[in-house]
């Protein structure tokens, strides 16, 4: 965070400033929720969860050189300054979005039912060619991860790459009125968050909310290959639309399938055309770098640095990283689930070389339809030919079905387990050598403990 002091932030959020007015003129390093995060010169927020209260880490937090503590309570004795707001929460959100507007970089804003992290990651890689950026880290992509995010946008920064995840209508424009991004990407619109969007069209609807607050002249980059997404070629001004539909603005074509190891194509854009090879496997990573490209040539990359930007991106853990073992190959994708990803994570899997093995578990919010689209994962995972499904979770038991429904014969090796404990029993004696293995749920699953164990025993 840079040149933003104590008097500003009280302005922005409408507190009450209560300290020595001699400080109302220092300027804060960081914002942080976290007191374990606080550093010399931050401001720490006081947040009210289920399980903690912020306030209590009220002393501890100026003991270590916060500069200032935003908060609800009135601190007794407090050893620095603080604000008092009525909600913590609004406040960080009403910061931000003041902060946000003294800075003057490019800000790519991301969502999208399936592929926001990954295609986040592509971007920055390729911006990363060019300008000094900011992405977001983790999760923190929600109403209070994405204030934070911008609060760590420092003096150096030259191009920042925001996330926004929503589950609900009105969260897209809470967080694209923070962002206020320049480029707004739209990766696609799958089968997420129904319980409350219910329809694909209510997906559409709330994420494209994001244009209402986007900056004045904006660009709108989103996916032409989606049946809801082309619907916006009506809009005036059109956005940009990438895919592999040759009658798009940018296209991929000559894709090649190099399996777990990713996969080559051509890039057609009206700059020129370049050949990439993409790191990380999974059809949709070509998708991915389409998108990319399309927010490198709004900001004026050369293709030379396009090029660099896909083939050399990293992958994140929990999605699509290729862990290789002595014994087995794993393939962790298990950050989180919903049908569409979980689909393509399964495609992605047949690409491998020898035994095809997949481990997957419950997928959330899925509303009304949580046992159908589980039964459908599962006669994917069977029509795909996947040797060996091992399933974890309730709702699974319906994924399980899918799988019998479409292998009657039995020809395809299918197992459920009611825990991951009851699977780390029988996994020794279920596993080959030479294994390809996909590991994917939803996040509450906590699946990361199998991708440990899997580590840990294929060495």
């Amino acid at each position: 965070m840079k040149h933003m002091s104590l008097a500003e932030i009280a302005t922005a959020c409408g507190g009450t400033y209560v300290g020595d007015d001699s400080l109302k003129t220092v300027e804060v390093n960081g914002v942080v929720i976290d007191s374990r995060k606080v550093e010399p010169g931050y401001l720490f927020v006081a947040v009210k969860g289920e399980r903690v209260d912020g306030h209590t880490f009220i002393p501890s937090v100026f003991a270590k050189g916060a500069a200032c503590v935003l908060c609800e309570d009135a601190p007794e004795q407090p050893a620095g300054p603080y604000i008092q707001v009525s909600s913590t929460l609004e406040a960080i959100k009403a910061i931000a979005a003041c902060y946000r507007s003294t800075l003057t970089i490019p800000v790519v804003g991301i969502s999208g039912s399936v592929g926001k992290t990954s295609t986040k990651e592509m971007i920055a890689s390729i911006l990363g060619q060019h300008f000094y950026v900011l992405k977001t880290e983790g999760n923190f992509n929600n109403e209070i991860g994405l204030p934070l995010t911008i609060f760590r946008i420092r003096e150096e920064h030259e191009a920042a790459v925001l996330e926004m995840g929503i589950s609900d209508f009105g969260e897209m424009t809470t967080l694209a009125s923070m962002a206020k991004p320049t480029v707004c990407v739209l990766t696609n619109i799958g089968l997420c968050h129904l319980e409350n969007l219910k329809t694909r069209d209510g997906i559409l609807k709330a994420k494209t909310e994001m244009f209402d607050q986007a900056m004045p002249g904006a660009q709108i980059i989103v996916n032409g290959d989606d049946d809801k997404l082309i619907t916006l070629k009506s809009r005036t001004p059109q956005p940009t639309f990438f895919g592999l539909d040759p009658s798009l603005d940018l296209y991929a074509e000559n894709v090649e399938n190099l399996g777990l190891a990713g996969s080559r194509c051509d890039f057609v854009t009206k700059a020129g055309r370049f050949t990439a090879t993409i790191p990380i496997p999974g059809h949709h990573m070509v998708y991915n770098a389409l998108a990319g490209t399309a927010v490198g040539l709004a900001l004026g990359l050369t293709l030379d640095e396009i090029r660099a930007g896909i083939e050399t991106l990293k992958p994140v853990s929990g999605r699509n990283h290729l862990i290789h073992t002595d014994k087995w190959d794993i393939l962790d994708d298990c950050y989180n689930a919903n049908p569409v990803s979980m689909a393509a994570s399964l495609d992605v899997l047949t690409n491998a070389l020898g035994r095809k093995v997949a481990i997957l578990g419950d997928m959330g919010e899925l509303g009304e339809n949580e046992k159908l689209l589980h039964y459908n994962v599962g006669c994917h995972a069977a029509d795909n030919q996947i040797d060996a499904i091992f399933a974890v979770g309730e709702l699974s038991k319906e994924l399980v079905k899918g799988v019998h429904a479409k292998d009657p014969d039995g020809k395809l090796i299918c197992k459920h387990f009611d825990t991951k404990e009851a699977l780390f029993e029988a996994l020794p004696l279920l596993l080959m050598q030479g294994d390809s293995i996909l590991v994917k749920a939803s996040h509450f699953m906590e699946f990361p403990e199998i991708v440990k164990w899997l580590e840990d025993h294929g060495n």
